[in-house]
């Protein structure tokens, strides 16, 4: 029986046992069982122990519990209403005024936070209330909310970056060095789209009401950023500057996020167990999705499967752009079904040799799925990023899914943009490996 075969069998294994109901790591678990026990003359027991162990049993991958547990601390403390504080006197006079709130909000909690979910309900229990007392519309609102939550992803540290570095081999601190410039791009895109809905639209935007604030009140204002500031540029400075690996900066983090909270009166005892609580159950839910996929992919090679792909995609000898669109489409459909860790995590080995085969950079591959895996947030019915604004809200997820339609427009624009310009994605981890060669940061 031949490998590709063997491949759609399996393929239909596993959406079977996702049909049932079955935890994403059962199911993979359950596939890669299936290929090792049929189509191998390997020992699907042992196999399993082997993978599961070394899947888990990695020092980079210890920075995923600690970066939850770091979003989980600061989703408990008053930071979203600070930032809202902080930034509104400023972009008062923008076209569309507020609803920027959320894009810049978003941005700068999402580098501390690593998790769409995490950053999308954070801001938004503070934004959402808002923006309707003050007359925004739902629509502009909430498909803003949506479109900027995914940048907990995208902005460094980001948990779907640790997964994938860990996937795919390649460097921590160059995959959160390749994010600063995407995410700073997708931030203008979007703000830049609520420009022009807002010229477009000015009947729908209220008028403003803040008052008049002098330069140094808005300073004054702004204050109330500082705290936040200082932790990102500590987490990012530590591991740019060589004194901590990213683990090593995770730990940094989780102490200066306590700090935060305890200054900011929110350290209750309560709020310790619920953040400890939180990630550990997310952090063991991401571990267990990690163990199925390197037991599948494991039987996988056994049967050969992503070596006939790559030679299939040899066979086909597609372009770099041509590969691109293809995987692009893929990727996308995946996540109407997939959670991201999930995607990243069943199609990396197989995805590695066909990149690697029309020449394109591991690192800048990171950036494009992690863009992918926010469309997936935004794309019903599994998008997570929707189910968090619906519960909030009380709209209907296809409401919010259609509010966040433009946004979902703006990532494919990122995407094309980084495509034709890969050097926004490659150009600090280059400077990083430049510096390190010359004697710099280690």
């Amino acid at each position: 029986m031949g490998a590709l075969t063997i491949g759609t069998i399996l393929l239909v294994v596993m959406f079977a046992t996702l049909t049932t109901g079955a935890w994403i790591g059962f199911s993979l678990a359950i596939t890669g069982w299936a290929g090792m026990a049929f189509f191998t003359n390997s020992s699907p027991g042992l196999n399993l122990a082997t993978a599961v162990w070394q899947s888990v049993a990695s020092w980079e991958l210890a920075a995923l519990p600690l970066f939850v547990w770091m979003g989980e601390i600061l989703f408990r403390t008053n930071l979203a209403n600070q930032m809202f504080v902080g930034l509104a006197p400023w972009l008062r006079r923008l076209p569309g005024r507020l609803l920027h709130v959320n894009v810049l909000a978003c941005g700068i909690f999402g580098s501390v936070s690593g998790s769409s979910a995490a950053t999308a309900v954070t801001i938004g229990k503070m934004t959402v209330p808002e923006l309707k007392r003050r007359g925004y519309p739902d629509a502009i609102s909430l498909g803003s909310l949506a479109g900027s939550g995914t940048l907990g992803i995208l902005i460094p540290p980001s948990i779907i970056m640790v997964v994938y570095a860990v996937a795919a081999e390649v460097s921590i601190i160059q995959i959160f060095l390749a994010g600063f410039l995407p995410g700073l791009l997708v931030m203008v895109l979007f703000s830049g789209y609520i420009v022009v809905w807002a010229l477009l639209n000015p009947d729908q935007v209220p008028a403003d009401d803040l008052g008049e604030m002098s330069f140094k009140e808005k300073l004054v204002a702004s204050k109330e950023l500082i705290p936040c500031m200082l932790l990102i540029i500590m987490v990012i400075w530590v591991i740019v500057a060589g004194y901590a690996t990213a683990t090593e900066a995770a730990a940094f983090g989780v102490v200066g996020s306590l700090a935060l909270a305890w200054w900011g009166n929110s350290l209750t005892w309560e709020h310790f167990q619920e953040s400890l609580f939180g990630a550990t159950r997310l952090s063991a839910m991401i571990m267990f999705i990690l163990a199925g996929a390197a037991y599948l992919t494991l039987a996988m090679g056994f049967t050969g499967i992503p070596r006939a792909l790559a030679e299939f995609v040899a066979y086909l000898n597609p372009s770099k752009f041509q590969l691109i669109a293809v995987l692009t489409i893929m990727y996308i459909i995946l996540g109407t079904a997939l959670d991201g860790v999930s995607m990243i995590v069943l199609t990396t080995t197989i995805v590695l040799p066909m990149i690697q085969k029309v020449g394109i950079d591991p690192v800048w591959f990171g950036i494009f799925i992690v863009l992918l895996v926010e469309i997936a947030e935004v794309t019903p019915p599994v998008g997570f990023v929707l189910f968090v604004l619906q519960s909030m809200s009380g709209r209907d997820s296809w409401f919010v899914a259609y509010a966040s339609l433009p946004f979902f427009l703006m990532l494919v624009i990122a995407i094309v943009i980084i495509t034709v310009f890969p050097d926004i994605v490659t150009v600090l981890p280059r400077m990083f490996v430049e510096a390190t060669q010359a004697g710099g940061p280690r």
